[in-house]
């Protein structure tokens, strides 16, 4: 989550100093949004597996996903036509909360860049006072989608839809279980390691709203984990969605 904010610190000094540079632009109308031709967007939702077995079960509210684009818009077919196709870079973290209180842990029979799905009480004391307990997913992204803009003559004013894809880079995965119990007080314990989720991911994307708020979702190509490297051998991929706000 640091590495997210210090991102989106650089990427808003970036256009402070883009829009110093241009002449002032007059304002749209969703919560006074200076205009400038690019996009910080800020996206808030919820993770899904699919395709899982039964046991593979998540806790849905817990399950999000936080994301951070910066992405600028090339024009299509010429000025008026209301297509722009938006290249850009970002960072994805995606949290899932195991149900029953389990947890990855790593597959000692399979060895590293592996995982196995296992009840935490089994690993630190059954007496514990379960605080948080979830498993993290970071990853460096470069997403491209085709834009509709329904006014062809203001996009910064514009209704719009997109679909397009997006390739993301694992650089970060970790769980967190944070207990406490009569013997050992507050204990957090943070371990990063591969737990055998691929490092390579790809995704479908849909996004429909206005330059300020919109609606989103990821329709994710590949399995989340490397085949026979997580636990029970699953295939399960994933979906995400929500919400985002542009800050430009």
């Amino acid at each position: 989550m640091k590495k997210l904010l210090i991102l989106a610190l650089a990427l808003f000094s970036l256009n402070a100093v883009q829009a110093q540079e241009t002449e002032k632009k007059p304002k749209t109308p969703i919560g006074g949004r200076p205009n400038i031709p690019s996009d910080l967007n800020f996206e808030f939702g919820f993770n899904i597996l699919t395709n899982r077995p039964a046991d593979l079960k998540t806790n849905f509210f817990p399950s999000r996903t936080f994301n951070i684009s910066y992405q600028f818009p090339v024009p299509v077919g010429g000025e008026a036509s209301g297509f722009t196709i938006n290249p850009g870079i970002g960072i994805a973290s995606d949290k899932l909360q195991f149900a029953d209180d389990n947890n990855l842990f790593r597959n000692e029979d399979l060895g590293p860049e592996s995982s196995e799905l296992v009840d935490v009480t089994e690993v630190y004391g059954d007496d514990l006072i379960l605080k948080a307990n979830n498993f993290a997913m970071n990853y460096f992204e470069v997403p491209l989608e085709l834009r509709y803009h329904f006014n062809k003559t203001n996009y910064s004013k514009s209704f719009r839809i997109a679909v397009g894809g997006k390739v993301g880079f694992l650089y970060e995965a970790h769980t967190k279980t944070k207990y406490e119990t009569a013997d050992t007080g507050k204990v957090k314990v943070k371990t990063s390691e591969n737990y055998g989720v691929e490092k390579i991911r790809y995704a479908v994307t849909v996004k429909v709203g206005s330059p300020g708020f919109y609606a989103w979702g990821n329709f994710f190509l590949n399995d989340v984990w490397q085949a026979g490297r997580g636990p029970f051998a699953n295939q399960a991929s994933q979906i995400n969605f929500g919400i985002a706000v542009t800050v430009f």
